[in-house]
Order: C-alpha cells, then structure tokens, then sequence
C-alpha cells in the first residue's frame, strides 16, 4: 500500500484540515512470513519483543517466530486461549508484561488487536500487526473497542507502526472470519450515511476525501463478493487493504465516523447483552454485518415512506432508558446522555433539514435487495439468528441502542420523528 501517495492525494485538502497518520508500512503479500523479522528489523523496530497472540493465531501464523529469531529478535510471549472479546482485565495485563525496551507484535486479527492498539498507547510503545484473518477493520485505527464492568466503547489506542500480512495465511483462514470482515466493510454504507446527517444537523466535522477513501475500499470489496470465502490469497489480499484504508481514514479524520454508524452501535447493544449472561457475543463484522443490512432497510424505508416530516423535543423518557439498560450499565449510559446528543438539535432544524437528508439516505444506501445479495455471495450472515438475536433482544436494541453513545444517529432522531424503528420494520 502507497501510504505517501495516499497522504499525498489528500493534502491540501478542502476541509481544511491536515491528514497524517502514524502508520509507516503495510505490506500484504504470498509467503511474507518469512519475510517479516528482516521486514521489521529495517523498519528499526526494537530487538525485543513481546508477542502476543491466542493458540488459534499463534498456530496460523507458524514460521513467524522462526522468521523474527533467524533477524535477531529476542521474543516472550503472551498467549491466550481463544480471544473472542477484549477486556480492559487483557489491556491491563499486556501492559503489565510489557517491559521499556520492548516493542510489541500483535499476532492475529480482531480482539487481539485492539487490546494490543491500547497497550501500546498506554505503554508508548511501538506496535506491529501481524494479521492472521481479513476479519475487522480495526488494524490501522487509532481508537478500539473495550469492554468494561459490560459496557464496550471506544478507547484512545495507538496506530501499528507497521502492518503485515501473508496473504496464504489470510486465504486459510476461516471462512466465518472472512465473511465477517465483509460484513464489517459492508458497514460503511450506513456509517457514511450517519456521518452526513450529522455533519448537516449540526456542523460536525466532515471531510468528502475521506469519505471518499472509504467509499473506495467498500466498492473494491463489493465487487469481491463471490471469492470472499474461496481461498485465494489475491482476493484475500484485496480484501484486507481495504479495511486497512477504512482504519486509516479513521485516523485521517480523528474520529470513527468513517467506518461507524448506528449499525456498529446495534452491535455493540447486543455483544453487551450477551456478555451479560456470559453468552459468547459472535464476530463482530457477523453481528454488524446483520445491523447494516437492518439499517439499511429501515433507513430506506423511512425516506421512501416520509416525504415530510412533524418534529417535536426529543421525548425520551428517560427513566425508562436506565431501566432497561440496567444498574450495571446505567451509569456509562446516563454519562453519554448528560446532556444528551438531541439538545443541539431544534424540531425546526430537523424540519427545515428533513429534505436533504432524505437525498442522502437514497443516495448513500444501496437497495435492500442489492445489498442482500452481495451478503449472500460472500456467504455472510443475514439474519439475526445468524448471530443468536431474538426477537426480544432485536426489538430492545433497535430502540435503545442509540444511547450507547453521545452521536447523532438518524435512529437516535427518531423518537423527535415519532417513529418507531420496530413498528417501521414490522417486527
């Protein structure tokens, strides 16, 4: 990946802003893990490393350890069962094992990642990806998701140094993984959506090129669909860069607007659900994947269906919020609402805006069954019983979900719309 000529393209940019990111090397090719420790040691990275990784990644990279030894790397290790969900308990243990002069290697894809992204930026520490699986968009973001005390948000994290992958090792992985990470770009079409309605309702920064960056790398990964599961490293090669790009225009913009909307946040409702009851939560591009397509329609549907709309002061009885989020979580969620995203919104502006947001949702948004299909060549999940959501659980998160986060979302507006988001969807 050009990274200079990719800054390049976007300085100056008509924002207003200047773009950097930190990252200095991604590199995906066939048979790179014999590569990677001569790769690292001129990238100048430190002789002593801490690698971290679970059995499931440690195995699907073998001949990695053996590549950073033979380059003079001196390696411990920290390697966890199987990492479905990072916690702030795994963030507080890698930073406890990382020593001064070490630089850190993340083996794996997901979960791994992010844990290692924030010890990194606690510890001031150089970090490597070595990624295993084209699951998530995460690798070159800056920010990551924890979960703490049942409440998953966004945590300050540092951006990898360098960013590997072998692209034989991403061809084999699993194909629930790589289906994810489909799911996972897939996103994009209503995060973008999310980011332009906000951006009108009330200023909020916007940038059209990194917009457009993200548009990209969703276009190249929509024309993939069919070889999303066959193991071809071109394919699976193709597939991680762009979601490398997505995490890069997160960093490009400061924020995660490029790659999340209210789809991610739907997720994330459901994932703490889950973790609640000690249930496993599923991949998370699976459980986004299944939100997009859900946003998808009802955004399209409420567009097509309201022509004009009738705003009034967001009405959210609040006590009846805490009550289904609970004592656990009711703490994080009445922070995030005090004061409340809606209070920058007037019933007025949300009239007067009402037409042009209707534009962006049909322009942005593919057609329902356009985007199904393409969820059904990459054999993605579709459903909410593909990811374990009943009924109860789906109608519950479509309607509280938006409090998980201090961000206009058009599901966050609907209540000023009186509109019920299980009602409009005929569930």
């Amino acid at each position: 990946m050009d990274l200079t000529n990719l800054l390049t393209s976007l300085n100056p940019c008509p924002c207003g802003r200047t773009h950097s990111f930190d990252t200095r090397l991604v590199l995906a090719r066939p048979g790179l893990t014999r590569e990677a420790g001569q790769i690292l040691r001129e990238q100048d990275f430190p002789r002593q490393l801490l690698l971290v990784a679970d059995e499931n990644t440690l195995a699907a990279s073998a001949g990695l350890e053996q590549s950073l030894e033979n380059a003079g790397f001196s390696l411990r290790k920290q390697v966890y069962g199987d990492l479905n969900t990072a916690t702030d308990r795994e963030v507080e243990e890698v930073c406890a094992l990382l020593g001064p002069e070490e630089g850190l290697i993340s083996v794996g894809s997901g979960s791994l990642n992010d844990v290692c992204r924030v010890a990194a930026y606690r510890k001031g520490r150089p970090l490597t990806i070595f990624a295993t699986a084209p699951s998530m968009d995460g690798f070159a973001s800056d920010t990551a998701p924890i979960v703490k005390q049942g409440f998953k948000s966004s945590w300050q994290a540092a951006q990898p140094t360098v960013i590997l992958a072998d692209t034989e090792i991403l061809a084999a992985a699993p194909e629930v993984l790589k289906a994810a990470g489909f799911g996972d770009m897939m996103a994009k079409y209503v995060a973008l959506a999310d980011w332009r309605i906000s951006a009108l309702l009330t200023g909020e920064y916007y940038c059209d090129g990194i917009a457009a960056l993200t548009q990209r790398g969703v276009d190249e990964i929509s024309a993939l669909a069919d070889g999303v599961c066959a193991r071809d490293a071109e394919t699976a090669g193709s597939i991680f860069q762009a979601l490398v790009m997505t995490g890069l225009a997160m960093k490009l913009a400061g924020c995660s607007r490029p790659a999340s909307g209210a789809e991610h946040v739907l997720a994330h409702y459901w994932e703490c659900r889950k973790l609640e009851q000690g249930l496993f939560p599923e991949y998370h591009g699976r459980k986004v994947g299944v939100a997009t397509l859900l946003m998808t329609r009802l955004y399209r549907r409420i567009a097509r269906r309201y022509a004009h709309i009738s705003a009034r002061p967001d009405p959210t009885d609040w006590q009846q919020v805490y009550d289904v989020y609970g004592p656990l979580l009711r703490p994080e969620v009445e922070k995030l609402n005090t004061p409340t995203i809606t209070d920058t919104i007037s019933p007025a502006r949300l009239e007067e805006c009402w037409p042009e947001i209707r534009r962006i949702i049909l322009e942005t948004l593919p057609e329902e069954e356009v985007l199904l299909e393409l969820f059904r060549r990459a054999g993605a999940a579709t459903e909410p019983e593909d990811v374990h959501v009943d009924a109860a659980l789906l109608a519950e998160g479509l309607r509280y979900h938006p409090y998980m986060r201090r961000r206009v979302l058009l599901t966050r507006l609907l209540p000023m719309l009186g509109i019920d988001p299980v009602e409009e969807l005929g569930l």
